[in-house]
């Protein structure tokens, strides 16, 4: 860590990264409660992303303040970055959460640095470590576990949620691996800004291709109220306070801090959608979350 942040009271940056993560969280909630309202996951995620647009658009604009015009192949990387990192991954996200619990759902999205690891080994050849191994082994067998419990409680269709879900997480991994060397042109905030700012376009459009018009027009009140809470509070400001946390503890701390976003999840699963809070859930929650540690440290 360098001298600046360890000057830096902690506080602040460990606040703002535990607000986000529980901003984050609430995305599987707020959809949730939406799915009661008879909306289907294109237009929902349709009004997700059209209220955030205007948000990401200006944060786009100020980090590029000062900056020169993207180059066209810049164009191209952002866009791709942005239909898998923001757009795929989020509608393969809200299709899932129609056929899984959003405690199960944060699980399988709680692999995502098991993911990175594979991506690795699989795109760059990088070494796999026996203890990865075994990091990785005590997370999916907590996934299991969790998914034996939904196969009880949901049903058969929990087979269609988790496969959406873990496809999701594969493809922000695969944003993940690719942008870092974006990162380091354009700057975090910059690339964040455009690449959502694609994603949204690209659901808008899916929308648009796929839907009349009208549909968006019959969906009850309720459902375009919870799409605002959702593109402000679970989308947009948790972007926000991750990327100011990092600049104030750093990566490796904020990303730790993070792990209150599964049991805040689980929690407000519980209290706000009813959902079952057994022993397999409790286990399969700390094998999940113990195994995505034990790989952090054993880098």
């Amino acid at each position: 860590m360098s001298a600046v942040l360890q000057h830096k009271p902690l506080w602040p940056g460990l606040a703002m990264a535990s607000v986000g993560a529980v901003c984050f969280a609430g995305k599987a909630i707020i959809v949730k409660l939406a799915y009661r309202h008879g909306v289907d996951a294109v237009t929902l995620i349709m009004f997700r992303m059209l209220f955030a647009l205007p948000l990401f658009l200006a944060l786009s604009i100020w980090a590029s303040r000062g900056k020169p015009p993207l180059a066209r192949r810049d164009w191209i990387v952002v866009t791709g970055l942005g239909f898998s990192g923001y757009y795929m991954a989020s509608y393969l996200d809200f299709a899932g959460l129609a056929y899984v619990s959003a405690s199960f759902e944060r699980l399988i999205l709680y692999l995502n640095p098991t993911i990175v690891l594979f991506l690795g080994a699989l795109l760059f050849k990088r070494r796999v470590t026996a203890r990865q191994l075994v990091a990785l082994a005590v997370s999916y067998a907590g996934v299991l576990l969790v998914f034996g419990h939904e196969l009880h409680f949901q049903g058969s269709n929990v087979w269609l949620g988790a496969a959406l879900v873990f496809g999701s997480a594969i493809s922000y991994a695969l944003y993940l691996v690719y942008s870092g060397e974006e990162v380091q042109r354009l700057g975090a905030l910059r690339l964040t800004g455009v690449a959502t700012s694609v994603a949204c376009l690209f659901c808008i459009g899916q929308f648009l291709l796929v839907r009349p018009l009208d549909a968006a027009l019959t969906v009850q009140p309720a459902v375009v109220w919870l799409s605002v809470l959702n593109a402000v509070l679970c989308t947009f400001a948790p972007v926000l306070l991750v990327m100011m946390a990092i600049e104030r503890v750093g990566a490796t701390i904020a990303a730790q801090t993070g792990m209150i976003g599964p049991m805040s999840t689980i929690l407000m699963g519980v209290v706000i959608l009813d959902e079952p809070f057994t022993p397999w859930v409790a286990a399969g929650t700390v094998l999940v979350m113990g195994g995505v540690w034990l790989l952090t440290r054993w880098r």
